[in-house]
């Protein structure tokens, strides 16, 4: 054993002794092994504190061995540097310790070899490539997690400038990673250790208050312990009760959000009471509460509904000595195993056990979630703010009409409830029932509700959806289908529009030579006939000037007469692509104009519109339009009503209004004086004679003074 000497110098911990605990003596000999292979491979590299670079790795590997991981992970920890920052190749580690430790290290390994624009990009980038690594094997995230830890338990020796920001970057994303995975043990000391290179004064100050505030508490702790013991023994019940003390970031939290004194932060004790059955805790519950009078509605009981990170116990609020809150948490032993470690519990215990696989189980479903939202990302900094979002869930629970449960976060909506079933029927919802009635998908969840949703097979995602969703996977999706959507609509219009420049030259799109094609997209730097009609539909590429390279030399003079071609029809129904302003609300039957708008594709204004004046000083933005002569959908419009000032006008006015076949999107009521009102309604009509037939039954009623339509 004496060879071990030089390794275990390396680390405060000793690996060695820790993994003899758990692991074979050829499990040892194999991590010794790599720790040769790691120390020489790091050979000269020093960190910045001046110790061997290779004390990094032993450290990761021994903050793994507290976990009890495989001989694998610590395999993997002890290399997890060695692709990033030496010579050595990913074949090289396969070689000597096969392709499952391998596929591990090149997991954790960031993306060094590709150069990003900024730091921002390659950290959302290497983030991107992290997550589909743990998709295939979670002990990527668990080696990942300990390396970050390691880091800033020695981030002293850092410039302040840089501490601060990847202590930010941890808060950010590592510590509640660590949360999500129900790795309680990790997120505690991430944050701590965050806290104090963010804020170290502050730090310094709570930490001190806290010791002379323990000394203080010692009395009662004892009393009520001594309280909670002898009442569960009287019960016969055989339980460990244990003191538990916020962390300092959770206390620096909780004074700053709710503006509170640290004195009454320290107020509140906790304690956690560990027995072993399940069916023991629910009658340690009553022990308790009839030992202290319990808080109403601050009972919450995890076990019966575990969180999303597979953590279980039951929470109790109830006042102790003296009116003083006591927090209590019931579990089994093995729930606070499970607690502690989370996913990394699946290692702890035998395979196939329950409780090892529950934490691992929804762990997978969340990164099933991170997936669905990486394909439908635009770029990796997208789908990094996408997980942020879904990092920090104070979650609600809900069911669905068949009793199943659903977590979603505080605040999520009937939609993020129809994302979270799948992804189709959020795709294609049109009405959501909340204990059998029925409310508008924007309705936020409270806990307790029954929710039913009502999807037609012709429905797509709302652009407003995005004002109120609140999953990541629910905006990740509705932005991936509109964004689909709005190429498919731009491909469409652009055809359109090319067509009609052609038809100028008495030429169409399918006669333009190949040749002639393929030099056109290689000069314009595009792929295929597709993506040039796109960038054309979206505004990108003006349709004249595209058209003038698609036609052949020899016809180019054909277009010398008048337009051959007519404007084009607009029906509204175009979609993302033809957009109709709020300035002017122009409908079906007003003079209209179109204006090319870069990555909008035709925004539509009213000619009359004030905005118009500017868009004429660029003819070559314009397009020739009019309305379609069949339209089958109804537009915006705007008019205000002054009448005089009586009980019941406004019923009247909304009631015309409902009678000629027209809905109310929006109402908003000014009281002038006590004499007169001023109503602004916003109008769903068909087109200018709906409009004009709603203006005269409303102008002829008694106390209506004066109608306009309004426009901007």
């Amino acid at each position: 054993m004496m060879r071990f000497a030089g390794w275990r110098s390396l680390g405060e911990n000793d690996l060695l002794t820790k993994l003899s605990t758990y692991l074979t003596p050829a499990q040892v000999e194999e991590v010794h092994r790599a720790y040769l292979f790691g120390a020489q491979a790091h050979e000269g590299q020093q960190r910045l504190s001046g110790e061997p670079y290779i004390a990094h790795p032993i450290a990761v590997a021994s903050i793994l061995a507290e976990l009890h991981m495989d001989h694998r992970s610590i395999l993997a920890a002890i290399l997890h540097d060695v692709i990033e920052d030496t010579p050595t190749a990913k074949e090289q580690i396969a070689e000597q310790f096969g392709e499952e430790v391998a596929q591990l290290v090149d997991g954790v390994s960031k993306l060094t070899q590709i150069k990003f624009r900024d730091r921002a990009e390659a950290q959302a980038e290497n983030f991107r490539k992290m997550v589909l690594a743990m998709t295939q094997d979670l002990r990527v995230i668990l080696i990942k997690l300990a390396d970050r830890l390691h880091n800033m338990r020695t981030l002293g020796v850092m410039p302040p400038p840089k501490r601060r920001r990847i202590a930010r970057e941890t808060l950010d994303i590592y510590a509640p990673i660590a949360h999500r995975l129900g790795m309680h043990m990790v997120r505690v000391e991430l944050e701590d250790l965050c806290f104090q290179s963010m804020y170290p004064v502050r730090y310094k100050v709570l930490q001190r208050a806290v010791k002379r505030a323990r000394g203080r508490q010692k009395e009662v702790l004892r009393r009520v312990s001594a309280a909670l013991k002898k009442q569960l023994k009287a019960e016969l019940i055989d339980a460990q009760v244990l003191a538990r003390e916020k962390h300092l970031w959770s206390l620096y939290q909780k004074m700053r959000d709710k503006n509170l004194p640290f004195e009454e932060v320290m107020d509140v004790f906790g304690f956690r009471i560990v027995v072993e059955r399940v069916d023991t805790c629910y009658r340690a519950l009553g022990v308790v509460h009839g030992t202290y009078k319990p808080v109403p509605g601050r009972f919450k009981d995890y076990i019966a509904i575990p969180k999303s990170n597979g953590y279980q116990s039951l929470h109790t609020t109830m006042l102790g000595p003296q009116g003083l809150p006591l927090e209590i948490q019931i579990r089994t032993l093995d729930m606070d195993r499970v607690a502690e470690s989370g996913i990394a519990a699946h290692w702890q215990y035998k395979e196939g056990s329950e409780l090892a696989n529950a934490p691992q189980l929804r762990a997978r479903e969340w990164l099933k979630n991170l997936l669905e939202m990486q394909k439908g990302a635009g770029n990796s900094q997208e789908f990094l703010e996408n997980v942020r979002v879904d990092l920090f869930p104070d979650e609600v629970y809900v069911f669905t009409p068949q009793g199943d449960i659903r977590r979603l976060p505080r605040g999520a909506t009937a939609v993020d409830f129809a994302y979270a079933v799948h992804t189709d029927v959020g795709n294609t919802c049109v009405a959501a029932k909340i204990d059998r009635r029925l409310v508008p998908l924007r309705t936020q969840l409270v806990n307790g509700q029954t929710v039913e949703i009502i999807t037609n097979t012709l429905a797509r995602p709302n652009p407003q959806w995005l004002d109120f969703v609140v999953t990541a996977k629910a905006r990740a999706n509705v932005r991936n289908f509109l964004k689909l959507l709005q190429g498919d609509e731009a491909v469409l219009l652009g055809k359109r529009l090319l067509e009609r420049a052609l038809s100028d030259y008495q030429f169409s799109l399918d006669r333009v030579p190949p040749e002639l094609l393929g030099e056109t997209l290689q000069a314009l730097r595009l792929g295929t006939l597709e993506e040039l009609l796109e960038r054309v539909g979206l505004g990108d590429r003006s349709a004249a000037l595209v058209a003038r390279r698609l036609v052949p030399a020899g016809e180019e003079g054909e277009a010398s007469g008048a337009r051959a071609s007519g404007p084009l029809a607009i029906r509204g129904t175009e979609g993302m692509v033809v957009s109709f302003p709020g300035c002017c609300r122009p409908i079906p039957g007003d003079p209209i104009l179109g204006f090319l708008s870069s990555g909008k594709g035709i925004v539509i204004h009213n000619e009359n519109c004030p905005a118009v004046a500017e868009f004429r000083k660029q003819p070559d933005k314009w397009v020739q339009v009019q309305w379609d002569t069949e339209i089958d959908r109804t537009f915006p419009v705007e008019i205000r009503v002054d009448t005089a000032n009586q009980r019941g006008v406004l019923a009247t006015v909304a009631s015309e209004i409902a009678d000629l076949g027209s809905n109310i999107e929006k109402v908003q009521v000014n009281e002038h004086d006590d004499q007169t009102s001023t109503m602004l309604f916003l109008l769903a009509v068909r087109d200018r004679k709906h409009l004009a037939g709603i203006m005269r039954r409303i102008r002829s009623l008694p106390a209506v003074l004066r109608i306009q339509r309004t426009k901007g």
